[in-house]
């Protein structure tokens, strides 16, 4: 990689995108090329194809995915498969057939098993059930590493595939049913403190752990691995299992994480628990030994963290643009 590389983000406007974006800003990357969704749709193959050749593009980073939490997995399964498996195959052939050196796909956790050995190393692929809540996702999720490595292992390409933990921080989405754990509580607690409301119910018992990773640290990994020389990366992992965790390594339980929250956000009513909702994967920590091993590891604490996510998300309530979509 160069300074002058022409690096497609896809997926520019969500939180991870929009980090990676100002990462590699920050890094001296000059043309970075992004589109909305309504300038490309991901999913459309020959406009897709015809993008890529007519950009020239060298570097892609595939950040674009249709994401949400338990109750939007659990609700829209059908969805989720067939639109995370229509931008992958869109985006990594047109990468191949446009001759693009380079490409990073952005996978998640939830493509190991729901009983994996803790914590959970890139090993762990394939040898259990998935949890049921998510499953759809995840198997489209799997499959984009499966042809990152396909591709890699039949016609010699340089596609990598990294694989976050729990995502988190601004640029967030704050739907009220279908964000993800953290931004669906920091709403549902700040609008608890703003109206004065006495109690926050929240979904399972509080017992699951879960690491939690702050979305600029994810952005400063994907960048760390982008720039790695190729036999540097083929010396930590194999071509037949070629995806990398990106996490802490540290976790807590839910109800560590909301009594944080609550501190963060300066809420003191009461926290009550609904145990009649599914807590999904019991525990899920990623063994991040590798990615240390390429010399990167997160910097940023879960508190830390979060009073950047809750300025961000109080800032753009403030200016309208808060995302609840």
């Amino acid at each position: 990689m160069n300074k002058e590389s022409r690096i497609f983000v896809a997926g520019h406007q969500g939180m991870v995108g929009s980090a990676i974006v100002r990462e590699a800003k920050a890094r001296g990357y000059s043309q970075i090329i992004c589109r909305s969704r309504k300038e490309l749709d991901l999913t459309d193959s020959p406009a897709v194809h015809e993008f890529m050749n007519a950009e020239k593009i060298d570097i892609v980073v595939l950040a674009a995915a249709r994401v949400g939490g338990i109750q939007a997995n659990d609700s829209y399964p059908a969805d989720f498969i067939r639109d995370n498996l229509w931008i992958e195959l869109s985006v990594i052939d047109a990468a191949f057939n446009a001759g693009v050196e380079r490409l990073l796909f952005l996978g998640s956790s939830c493509i190991y098993p729901r009983m994996a050995a803790q914590p959970i190393s890139e090993s762990a692929l394939l040898t259990g059930e998935l949890e049921p809540t998510n499953e759809p996702y995840a198997i489209a999720k799997i499959a984009g590493i499966k042809l990152c490595e396909s591709y890699n292992r039949q016609h010699g390409t340089d596609y990598r595939s990294i694989m976050p933990t729990n995502l988190y921080g601004p640029g967030d989405n704050y739907h009220a049913e279908n964000s993800h754990v953290i931004p669906a509580l920091m709403r549902r607690i700040h609008d608890a403190k703003i109206n004065e409301q006495p109690a926050v119910t929240i979904w399972g018992s509080g017992k699951p752990m879960r690491e939690f990773l702050f979305v600029d640290d994810l952005a400063k990994a994907c960048m760390h691995l982008l720039e790695k020389d190729q036999n540097a990366i083929k010396a930590v992992v194999s071509a037949r299992q070629s995806h990398i965790n990106v996490g802490t390594g540290k976790d807590c339980t839910i109800a560590e994480l909301v009594k944080t929250l609550a501190r963060v956000i300066g809420y003191s009513g009461e926290l009550e628990w609904d145990t009649s909702k599914p807590d999904g994967t019991p525990r899920k920590l990623l063994d991040v030994s590798l990615i240390e091993l390429l010399g990167w590891s997160a910097t940023t604490t879960l508190e830390e963290g979060l009073r950047i996510a809750y300025t961000d998300y109080i800032d753009s309530i403030d200016r309208g643009t808060v995302r609840r979509v």
